[in-house]
C-alpha cells in the first residue's frame, strides 16, 4: 500500500510544486528553501550536522504545534544537553516561530515531502535516536524510514477526532502499518486513545498523558507586556474583544458582530488577528472598506479614542494580545476549520467564545464549556448578540475567567508525563 501511495505522490509532485509557487505570490517564503523539502540541505545545515551527536528530531507542522511544543523543547534542551535537536516544520509561519523562539539552539529545517527518496535521505542525514511528532501527523514514508533506522517514534500530545479517524479508516491497511511502527502514542484524552486502538495501534503503545497545552506558563515578561497593552488600549474605560487566528470567511462574520456590539458598547475596541500573514493586507482593506478606523499593530502606534480596530499583523504576539482582552473569540471555529487553542485565553482568565466548528479541540472545548469558562455558539451569526450580552454582564465575565484559569491549572502535568516517555525511549526502556 505504501508503494501505491508513493507512486501517487510522485505523480502529484509537479502540482505540489506549482501550489507552493502559487502561494508564494502572497508569501514569498513558500518558494524559499524548496531544496530542503527534498532533503537537500544548505551549507549551514550540513555544517551543523557535521559534528557527531545523538539527535532528537521534533516535528511540528506549523505555528500552533510549534507553540505547543516550545516548553517541551526547552525541557529537552535542558535535560539532554549532549543531544542535537532538529526541529522541522512545514510552513513558513512555523519556521519563523522556531527561529524567533530558539535561534541557533536548535537546527531548523523544513520537513521533507513524504517521497521515499526524500524521507530516506533525510533520516540518513540527521540519524535520529528519537522522532517526536507533535499531535497527529502520520506520513507513511517518514514513519517507515525512521522506524527502519532503529529510532524510537513517539506521537506526542496526540489527538484524533472522529472525523480524522474516519479518514484514516478509509486507508485502513496503510494506517495500521503506520501505527504499528510507532513506539508510543501519548494521547490527550481516553477518547483519542480508543480511536487509535480501533485503527490498529497496539494497546501496549498507548498512553494517555493529557494535553501539554494545559502546561502553559505565563512568565513575568509576558505579564508585563500584557499590562502595558491594557494601558495602551485603555481597558479601564473601554472593553476589548480579541479575535484570535481568523481564517478566510471569518473576518466578515466578526466585523458584522462587532457592528452589533458597538450599538450598545460604542467604545468597544476590536483586536483582530488573522491566522496567516499573507492575509494581513486583505483583512486591513476589508476593515477600511466597511468604514472602520484601523490601526495596524505593526505600526507601533497605540489606538486613539476614535480607533475601532487594531489589526494584529505581527507574529508572536497573540498570547500577549489575549492578555489584554475582556473577552476572546477563537478563530477557525466560525467556519469548518476545526478551531484553535482556546487555553491561551483561559490561562489569562479571559472568557472564551467560539463558533460551532471545534473538531480539533473537542475534549478541551467540552471541558471549558462544562466548567462555565467558554460559550460555544450553535450558529456563527449569533456572535454579536452573545458578545453584547457578555460585555453587559461584568460579573459573569469575571466568573467565566476564573473558571478558565482554574481549569487550566487543574489539568496541568501532561508535559512531565511526556518527558518521562521521552526519557524511557532515549534510555532504551521501550
Amino acid at each position: 500500500m505504501r508503494y501505491l501511495y508513493s507512486a501517487l505522490l510522485y505523480t502529484l509532485l509537479p502540482f505540489i510544486v506549482l501550489r507552493m509557487l502559487w502561494r508564494s505570490r502572497r508569501a514569498p517564503a513558500y518558494r524559499q528553501h524548496l531544496a530542503q523539502r527534498l532533503a537537500h540541505f544548505d551549507v549551514a545545515a550540513r555544517a551543523a550536522l557535521a559534528t557527531p551527536a545523538p539527535t532528537i528530531w521534533v516535528h511540528a507542522v506549523s505555528v500552533g504545534e510549534v507553540l505547543a511544543a516550545a516548553p517541551l523543547v526547552e525541557c529537552l534542551l535542558r535535560d539532554w544537553p549532549d543531544h542535537r535537536l532538529v526541529l522541522t516544520t512545514t510552513t513558513p509561519t512555523g519556521s519563523e516561530r522556531v527561529r524567533a523562539l530558539f535561534g541557533q539552539r536548535v537546527l531548523h529545517v523544513y520537513a521533507p515531502w513524504d517521497l521515499p527518496g526524500a524521507a530516506r535521505r533525510f533520516v540518513q542525514r540527521i540519524q535520529p535516536r528519537l522522532l517526536l511528532i507533535m499531535e497527529t501527523e502520520l506520513w507513511p514514508n517518514m514513519l517507515h524510514y525512521t522506524h527502519r533506522s532503529g529510532a524510537a517514534i513517539v506521537l506526542a500530545n496526540a489527538r484524533l477526532s472522529q472525523r480524522s479517524a474516519r479518514g484514516y479508516a478509509r486507508v485502513a491497511i496503510l494506517t495500521r502499518t503506520m501505527l504499528q511502527q510507532i513506539d508510543t502514542v501519548a494521547c490527550q484524552a481516553p477518547a483519542d486513545g480508543e480511536r487509535f486502538l480501533s485503527l490498529g495501534l497496539p494497546p501496549a503503545a498507548l498512553q494517555v498523558t493529557g494535553s501539554i497545552k494545559f502546561d502553559l506558563v505565563l512568565d513575568d515578561r509576558q505579564r508585563a507586556l500584557a499590562f502595558a497593552l491594557r494601558s495602551d488600549f485603555n481597558t479601564d474605560k473601554r472593553p476589548v474583544i480579541v479575535v484570535a487566528s481568523t481564517h478566510s470567511g471569518e473576518d466578515e462574520i466578526v466585523l458584522a458582530a462587532f457592528a452589533e456590539v458597538r450599538k450598545t458598547q460604542p467604545d468597544c475596541l476590536l483586536v483582530l488577528v488573522p491566522r496567516h500573514p499573507e492575509r494581513f493586507a486583505q483583512v486591513h482593506s476589508l476593515c477600511l472598506a466597511e468604514g472602520w478606523q484601523v490601526v495596524r499593530r505593526s505600526a507601533g502606534e497605540p489606538p486613539g479614542p476614535r480607533t475601532a480596530i487594531v489589526l494584529g499583523d505581527t507574529m508572536g504576539e497573540l498570547l500577549v494580545l489575549l492578555g489584554s482582552a475582556s473577552v476572546a473569540v477563537i478563530g477557525g471555529s466560525l467556519v469548518p476549520h476545526g478551531g484553535h487553542n482556546m487555553l491561551e485565553a483561559a490561562a489569562w482568565g479571559v472568557p472564551v467564545v467560539t463558533g460551532p466548528y471545534l473538531h480539533n479541540f473537542e475534549q478541551i472545548s467540552e471541558l471549558l464549556v462544562d466548567v462555565g469558562a467558554m460559550i460555544r455558539l450553535e450558529q456563527p451569526a449569533a456572535l454579536g448578540r452573545c458578545l453584547s450580552h457578555l460585555l453587559a454582564a461584568p460579573q459573569r465575565l469575571a466568573q467565566m475567567g476564573a473558571a478558565g484559569r482554574a481549569a487550566v491549572a487543574a489539568n496541568a502535568g501532561a508535559q512531565a508525563r511526556l518527558l518521562q516517555v521521552v526519557a524511557d525511549c532515549l534510555s532504551g526502556e521501550r
